[in-house]
């Protein structure tokens, strides 16, 4: 046996812990190839299947517990921070609200199995005051499925992994090399995912001084809150809009004239920015995401007041 592949026999636990708090914290290191592996290696006698399910469940509810905490002291703010240090795409963001909308703590038990909600949803969690007890048991819950789930598969196919451990073995001190360039890939790969889904996204924001001008002037302006209904919860621009059942083209449909203004909560204004181009693809052309969205407008002490569900 090769050194390289003992030195992993002889860590697999110590690295099945990293690998596994590393995603969990937001790093791009995907632990499922190592799920697999400790799933082989229980199923050949090589590890414990009960310790490394216990490792990698205390290493994810602990990189979920840190996200949790930090979603509840910083807030919305704390989305920022995640969004710099995670290459998925921000539409993630929106994919867990309008999860948690349909679904509420629930979701957090399949969270993992969806690529970008795994790690942004414990602080989502706390943004949205889920109690710690219940938040502590549901992760747990969803850190035993997911963890399982790797583990067990590769523990059934322990056989056929073993297989492919045995010509990887033959690269000899190669394998290591193997190793970071395919993970060098899918972080290169990641990241110009990202910034692709940037590009797209150029349009002209307004900032929330001008808007407040604009409607202390009375000008005509349209403001349209496009944030879930547990969102609006913490209140809303005084006077926007809210679409029924989403149908956000059927409300601008009856706008004549005004400039309209969306805005949401997400890092970036993405998804105001993908619906104000989705609405300019659809021939409206006085359209534009707030800057910073709902969550910099209250924090300038701008007025927050009901939203208005429009009718059409």
């Amino acid at each position: 046996m090769n050194a390289s592949v003992q030195f992993l026999l002889q860590h697999g636990y110590a690295f099945l812990f990293a690998f596994v708090l590393a995603e969990q914290s937001g790093l791009p290191i995907p632990a499922t190839p190592m799920l697999l592996a400790a799933g082989a290696l229980a199923g050949i006698g090589r590890m414990s299947m009960s310790a490394a399910w216990s490792l990698a469940v205390i290493a994810s509810v602990t990189g979920d517990s840190l996200w949790f905490v930090l979603g509840r002291w910083r807030g919305v703010s704390i989305l920022d921070v995640f969004c710099r240090i995670s290459l998925e795409p921000d539409t993630c963001v929106q994919k867990t609200r309008t999860s948690y909308g349909k679904y509420g703590v629930n979701w957090l038990l399949f969270a993992k199995f969806v690529p970008g909600l795994s790690t942004i949803a414990p602080p989502m969690a706390g943004m949205f005051r889920v109690g710690a007890l219940k938040f502590l048991v549901m992760d747990t819950a969803g850190s035993l499925l997911w963890s399982g789930v790797f583990l067990w598969t590769g523990w059934w196919f322990r056989d056929q992994l073993e297989v492919v451990a045995l010509y990887l073995s033959r690269l000899g001190s190669g394998l290591l090399v193997v190793l970071l360039a395919g993970l060098l890939l899918y972080i290169g790969f990641k990241y110009f995912q990202r910034q692709r889904v940037y590009r797209d996204l150029r349009i002209a924001r307004i900032t929330p001084h001008e808007l407040k001008r604009r409607m202390d002037a009375g000008e005509k302006v349209v403001v349209i809150d496009l944030r879930s209904d547990f969102e609006r919860a913490e209140g809303t621009i005084a006077g926007s809009l809210t679409p029924t059942d989403d149908d956000l083209e059927g409300l601008v449909a009856g706008i004549d004239g005004a400039e309209i203004v969306l805005y949401c909560s997400c890092p970036n204004e993405i998804s105001s920015a993908r619906a104000a181009l989705r609405l300019k693809k659809h021939g409206v052309k006085r359209v534009r995401p707030l800057e910073g969205g709902f969550p910099v407008w209250k924090e300038l002490g701008f007025p927050v007041g009901e939203s208005v569900v429009a009718t059409h």
